[in-house]
């Protein structure tokens, strides 16, 4: 039983990261092991439709293509377990055993882990039942991945840092107006986002600005903004609320074992998925604050896998 030996392989996550990695993994022969978490399937799930995933050219709806990736994990003998890590103890030495807790007296055993526990976007907070409900209805956290839906209509963005001009450069090619609200009076992006956003004539700024009310049912329709600096409320008319106020990685349990930046992703090496302890590694949005695809969290995953895999030939 796997409980009572030393695995090979532990995938603790399972979006396109983890899937991709137990694919490879058990590929390899190492017998993987994934834990499945509270959300499985992870962010893709809450995604309506999916169009830019190579090899749909159709579209896929999110839930069904994580449930695609797990019938071939299925396929290829994973073992999935629907359960959460609560705790890990990690090893400094080469080919050490690490513990992962699924309760508290509960582990498993395993040379060889691979974190793919992602990250979750912050939400604005003013009503998060609604703002659950309209998520792939009207809400996104990615204009790359939904900007597309929203061609040539009016759409808002929310933020001020990098990200959300980013995302608001992005849509001002594709979208009719894009208006740009910001809680506090500056941006804080780089100067040379706020030159391009400046020179935009499509993108309207609202500065002092928060959103107080979401409006619309079966999708969003609009929002309501409250102006701090005049103090008043307005009524903006929209199809798509882009909001992009920072993510969370999913990584409290690694806590003091993994070096991490000061964002909290675990940092891994240059050109492949090695943390600074032996035979972890890491792969998808735990590690990337910067892209934030499917497809490059899927392509992470395999990497991870192959990573593990040599690093286990070399201790075996």
């Amino acid at each position: 039983m796997f409980k009572n030996k030393i695995n090979n392989c532990v995938i603790i996550g399972s979006g396109p990261a983890g899937y991709s990695a137990s694919i490879y993994a058990a590929r390899a022969d190492l017998n993987p092991i994934m834990f499945m978490g509270s959300m499985p399937g992870g962010q893709l799930t809450t995604t309506h439709y999916i169009d830019n995933y190579l090899g749909y050219p159709q579209g896929i709806n999110g839930s069904q293509f994580m449930e695609f990736c797990k019938e071939q994990a299925k396929k290829f003998k994973v073992i999935l377990i629907p359960k959460n890590v609560i705790q890990v103890e990690l090893s400094d030495k080469k080919g050490g055993i690490h513990y992962i807790y699924y309760s508290k007296k509960e582990y498993i055993r395993s040379i060889g882990l691979i974190i793919a526990t992602g990250s979750n976007p912050k939400l604005l907070g003013i009503d998060i039942k609604k703002e659950k409900e309209l998520l792939g209805l009207g809400i996104s956290f990615c204009a790359t991945c939904d900007g597309f839906f929203h061609k040539g209509k009016d759409v808002a963005v929310v933020g001020g840092g990098d990200t959300a001009l980013e995302e608001a450069i992005f849509l001002s090619k594709i979208c009719n107006n894009v208006y740009l609200l910001v809680r506090k009076n500056y941006f804080k992006a780089s100067k040379i986002l706020q030159t391009i956003i400046f020179q935009k004539k499509n993108i309207k700024i609202f500065f002092c600005s928060h959103i107080v009310k979401f409006i619309g049912k079966q999708f969003l329709e609009g929002i309501k903004v409250f102006d701090s600096k005049n103090e008043k409320s307005y009524t903006i008319l929209i199809s798509g609320l882009f909001i992009a106020i920072g993510h969370v990685p999913n990584t409290k349990i690694f806590k003091n074992q993994i070096i991490m930046d000061n964002l909290g992703y675990i940092s891994v090496q240059n050109g492949n998925t090695s943390t600074n302890k032996p035979g972890v590694f890491a792969a998808g949005d735990v590690q990337d604050p910067i892209y934030r695809q499917a497809i490059i969290s899927a392509g992470t995953g395999c990497m991870a896998a192959l990573d593990l895999d040599k690093y286990l030939n070399n201790i075996l």
